[in-house]
């Protein structure tokens, strides 16, 4: 029997409620298929701070890199807020994704069948789009600092990219358009950004090697409007660090909860850190009340992209549509149907694999 070795990095708030499910379902997806998975748990944001000093500790990068891929919960928290920006735990996010060279994040929101009716847009029905962000540059990576100009206190962050670095995520997204419908619309600023010129040029160029991909270029505001006009046209999202981020949870939204979003951050190898994309919540931790499916689907991708057991995670996507026809947890519209917590809608996966 084959064995993966898991790292997990549950982090903080609600990190390792979410977390404890999407492993149990990992367990029993291996089960059915075939498979076995090997845990090792290490601290990443907040936790690590508070038992290591620091929010991304050299163990934690060590168990990565001797695992085949990464199930994170969430960071961050009121706790941590008055600390300097690169010893927060967000910190620790960055850093895993630098350090492990993850450059690739995959945001996919669909609207699941039981939730048609759940979105705040009316023709998001047909939705299906997967965000593909560049995850270490841009803004967030960027040089910045906080200066006084004429007596008056002033910030700055730097927006900037290189061709490469361009290159290099405007291929994965072609080649994720390839494996769907065939379409892909980056996403810039190009009207006034000299980062976003520079953008468009590069994706423009890249494009040239895929005409099978039906491609168009959208400024962000209005890429931002046209998902809320017209979902249903969108097959997968180009964007930088900054406009992935945003979007994806535009995305998030209209399938109806952010509770429902995974995503999957990729490099050059198979190797992948996986994680829900809401936050630690730490106003709602210890209470049962998280919900558990973005976790959950974000172990699906781990199945697919770093695993290659593909059949495993078709079957565990289709597990998390049938428990939403069942129950709900209290970030999702009832529907006449019990609303129930984070452990109890783990359950109701894991019945529905079975």
């Amino acid at each position: 029997m084959k064995e993966y070795r898991i790292a997990l990095l549950p982090g903080d708030g609600i990190g390792p409620e979410v977390v404890a499910p999407a492993v149990q379902a990992l367990e029993a997806a291996g089960r059915l298929f075939g498979f076995s998975l090997r845990f090792e748990t290490a601290r990443i944001g907040g936790a690590a701070i508070d038992a290591d000093g620091t929010p991304l500790p050299e163990e934690t990068l060590a168990v990565c890199r001797r695992s085949d891929a990464a199930l994170m919960g969430a960071v961050g928290g009121p706790k941590w807020d008055t600390l300097p920006g690169d010893r927060r735990p967000e910190a620790g996010l960055l850093g895993i994704r630098g350090a492990l060279g993850l450059f690739a994040n995959l945001r996919p929101a669909k609207v699941f069948s039981p939730l048609a009716d759940a979105s705040p847009v009316k023709n998001a029905g047909q939705m299906d789009v997967l965000v593909v962000r560049e995850l270490t540059g841009g803004i967030y990576f960027g040089r910045r600092g906080r200066l006084t100009q004429d007596g008056v206190a002033a910030a700055f962050d730097t927006e900037q990219y290189s061709v490469p670095e361009i290159e290099r995520i405007a291929r994965a997204a072609f080649d994720a358009a390839a494996r769907r419908r065939g379409k892909l619309a980056s996403v810039d600023k190009a009207n006034v950004l000299e980062s976003s010129r520079l953008w468009r040029e590069t994706v423009t160029r890249v494009a040239r090697e895929y005409p099978q991909i039906e491609t168009e270029h959208l400024y962000v505001d209005n890429a931002a409007m046209q998902l809320i006009r017209r979902p249903g046209s969108f097959d997968v999202v180009l964007a930088s660090n900054l406009f992935g981020d945003i979007l994806s949870d535009e995305a998030a939204m209209l399938s109806g909860s952010i509770g429902l979003l995974p995503s999957a951050s990729l490099g050059a190898g198979a190797f992948g850190l996986y994680e829900p994309v809401h936050g630690s919540a730490p106003d709602i931790a210890g209470q049962d009340r998280a919900n558990p499916l973005a976790t959950i689907l974000s172990a699906a991708m781990l199945l697919r992209h770093s695993l290659g057991e593909t059949a495993a995670a078709d079957r565990l996507e289709a597990a998390v549509d049938a428990a939403l026809a069942v129950c709900r947890t209290p970030d999702l519209p009832a529907a006449g149907l019990p609303v129930v917590g984070t452990a109890a809608m783990g359950e109701a996966v894991l019945d529905a694999l079975r």
